[in-house]
């Protein structure tokens, strides 16, 4: 196979660690900023060029699509699509997936343990939010922000007040969210591909931090999930329609509560955690798809060689 990782930084540990694991397994590799490509739509003859070419040979993709560019790095995933490329994630899922408002509203309304979570336009409103995910201290965070960021603990009443006010008067789109106390600065990275959990690591906040993130300095370990953490990460991919995913779980006394599913994982984390091949199970998924499409084309000739005679 001819396989494409779409990112736009080629260093990145993710991005070099699914470039190898082709390789490893025999297939071309090449990576392609999404951000440079741009598509023809004329009947029966989609296309998509990079960089002044045409790149129709190619065969999967790996999307890794940034926050700040999901609405066309998911309309390039789409094109590659309705070419007939096979891709780890679809695009409506991606576009399902980063819009954290509508990704929680999926979640919940297919009864998966969510914190509870509180949305609304107007300052007015504050009061009732706050005793809607059942008072400080609670958690405010931007709708549009990654790895962390946005991402504010209010320990007071009068403190999460001013902090929403404050996000409010700039515009911004903010959730509200109940804190779970005794999760106690720590959360689950379940990495999910094909319907099955290929890897969960324990991330661990630096003291004095609430945010596990490895990105704002959290730790990482192995762990072994629960039949519950297991099914929950599983449905939640599913739910979403992702095919490869990590889904972000925080322990508590009602069980496992989805955080986050995160269409474009990082591998590094959980990679050095866990020990494991992730990247070459990203391909092995690629790899069956593809054959399953390659085993349907040749099944449609049949058919219509047959209708033929």
């Amino acid at each position: 196979m001819k396989i494409a990782v779409l990112s736009t930084n080629r260093n990145l540990y993710s991005t070099k660690r699914f470039v190898d694991a082709a390789h490893l397994r025999g297939h071309e590799c090449v990576i392609i900023d999404h951000r440079q490509c741009y598509v023809g739509i004329q009947q029966g003859l989609p296309s998509i060029h990079y960089k002044g070419q045409d790149i129709s040979d190619i065969d999967a993709i790996i999307p890794r699509i940034g926050a700040s560019i999901t609405f066309y790095g998911s309309a390039i995933v789409r094109q590659f699509e309705v070419m007939g490329v096979v891709s780890a994630n679809p695009s409506q899922a991606i576009t399902r997936s980063r819009d954290k408002l509508r990704c929680l509203q999926i979640l919940s309304g297919a009864g998966i343990g969510l914190p509870t979570t509180g949305f609304a336009k107007h300052t007015r409103d504050v009061d009732d939010l706050i005793r809607m995910v059942g008072g400080a201290p609670l958690v405010i965070k931007l709708l549009e922000g990654t790895q962390g960021i946005g991402v504010v603990l209010a320990e007071t009443k009068k403190a999460a007040s001013s902090v929403i006010e404050a996000f409010y008067g700039l515009g911004n789109n903010i959730l509200i969210q109940e804190y779970i106390k005794e999760a106690r600065g720590t959360d689950i990275r379940a990495f999910v591909v094909d319907g099955k959990v290929v890897g969960a690591m324990k991330r661990t906040a630096k003291e004095g931090e609430f945010r596990s993130n490895i990105h704002r300095g959290g730790t990482a370990t192995v762990i072994r999930l629960s039949k519950e953490e297991k099914e929950t990460a599983i449905r939640a991919a599913a739910e979403l329609g992702l095919t490869v995913c990590g889904v972000d779980i925080l322990p508590s006394e009602r069980g496992p509560l989805v955080l986050e599913v995160n269409s474009s994982p990082g591998l590094e984390g959980i990679e050095r955690a866990t020990n494991k091949d992730i990247a070459g199970k990203v391909i092995e998924f690629l790899e069956k798809q593809f054959f399953l499409k390659q085993q349907n084309k040749k099944e449609r000739k049949k058919t219509k060689a047959g209708e033929k005679l």
